[in-house]
């Protein structure tokens, strides 16, 4: 009879094994309608072509699970170390960001038999290694990066396809959500004095999450819901983006410069927008998408209110679960809210925090600690996922990031109000 160890490390090897099968087929199926054409684009820096996604996915198991734990693999490839590291200098050099797009070879053919080695050298490590804590958290984090990658490379592609003059769909076939009235919008209070703030439990969380602090809430009012399309497009209408007294600084030399008079993929007569899906008709109950920080900034001074810090966020979304408008939703697209909170999914919601450390934070030792820490400037943080995040990579204590300018994410906002009434 077996040991209650290797019983447990059974049950672990074919549990990790489910799920490390399940959101490696996950990637490749997201590409299923793409030409390998479109799997090359790259139309700005912050846009990586698909195929690099797909590959630098793959290197990462490679570089940092492979590599370290079995002793006979053999590298697909040693020129693809510099070709699809990202930004892990510590690791070695690699191929600039903003030619990613001029990477023509290897192929797309080349690139799913490189992920089909890395898959069949990962499942059988995981069989041997299962009861390997360090190689469970590594297997874990892998995992985890690769949903990230798989929301950028949605959210990559929509920006390929929406520069295409004909606008075609990323996926000709997508559901729309129904049209459905939004929830009446209101202000709740919000949890005040010192809470608890950062990932808890023994559950996975990035670094960046630690540590569990306490931090001071003040007196507080936060939206129930997220702003809508309708919303939003009174603040346009209203001259909204030619007030320079609703704009921070930066902001206003940014949408002067950039020539921006709506949301990113709004036409100009803000009644349709790109989706993965095509031109649709704008749903006006719907929360607004692609913005900037700055016009979420801008927009909460045209409302009377202010966007919440996100330790205000996080101490009213850990009352709610993980459910909404996800990638499991199959809609791709944020939807209204049916009397729901959207803590969770459509957009990222911006708030007032810059991205910073926690008090006491520590980065993971090795090259993997400059995968969230020395970001750690200039950029704000974003809080709850979205339309094309994966439900089961959420939490509350989760924390992404972003410069104000960006706007190609699934980027969105709730209002918040100071006091209590």
């Amino acid at each position: 009879m077996a040991s209650s160890v290797e019983t447990l490390s059974h049950a672990c090897a074919d549990e990790l094994s489910a799920r490390y099968t399940r959101i490696r087929n996950l990637s490749v199926s997201l590409c299923a309608t793409l030409e390998p054409e479109d799997t090359v684009v790259q139309t700005m820096p912050d846009v990586s072509p698909s195929k690099w996604h797909l590959a630098h996915m793959s290197w990462f198991f490679e570089r940092f699970v492979l590599t370290n734990f079995a002793e006979d693999y053999r590298v697909f490839d040693a020129s693809y170390d510099f070709l699809f590291n990202s930004y892990y200098y510590t690791a070695g050099q690699m191929h600039a960001r903003p030619k990613r797009g001029l990477l023509a070879r290897p192929g797309l053919r080349e690139v799913v038999a490189y992920r089909q080695h890395v898959d069949t050298a990962m499942l059988e490590l995981i069989e041997t290694h299962a009861g390997n804590a360090e190689f469970v958290f590594l297997v874990t984090l892998g995992l985890n990066h690769e949903q990230q990658h798989q929301e950028l490379l949605l959210t990559d592609i929509k920006h390929v396809f929406s520069c295409h003059p004909l606008r075609p769909a990323v996926m000709p076939d997508l559901p729309v959500p129904a049209q459905v009235p939004a929830s009446t919008l209101h202000f709740d209070a919000g949890r005040e004095g010192i809470h608890a703030i950062g990932a808890s439990g023994s559950g996975f969380c990035f670094d960046n999450e630690t540590p569990r602090h306490d931090a001071l809430l003040h007196s507080h009012r936060i939206a129930n819901r997220l702003v809508t399309n309708a919303e939003f497009r009174e603040f346009v209408q209203d001259g909204g983006y030619r007030n320079p007294a609703l704009w921070l600084s930066d902001g206003w030399s940014v949408i002067n410069e950039r020539g921006w008079q709506q949301p990113l993929y709004w036409n100009r007569e803000l009644d349709t927008e790109f989706t993965l899906g095509g031109m649709r008709e704008l749903d006006a109950n719907a929360p607004v998408a692609h913005l900037s920080y700055y016009e979420a900034d801008a927009f909460a001074r045209w409302a009377g209110a202010r966007l919440p810090t996100e330790f205000e966020w996080e101490a009213a979304a850990v009352a709610h679960s993980v459910a909404g408008n996800l990638l499991d939703s199959g809609f791709l697209h944020p939807a209204a809210s049916r009397g729901q909170p959207q803590f969770f999914g459509d957009v990222w919601e911006w708030t007032s925090s810059s991205y910073a450390p926690y008090p006491g934070f520590k980065p993971l030792e090795g090259s993997l600690g400059e995968y969230n820490g020395k970001f750690m400037c200039s950029q704000m943080t974003v809080r709850g996922g979205s339309c094309v995040t994966s439900r089961d990579h959420l939490r509350a204590s989760y924390r992404s990031f972003f410069y104000p300018d960006a706007r190609w994410q699934f980027l969105g906002l709730r209002l918040a109000k100071d006091g209590s009434a």
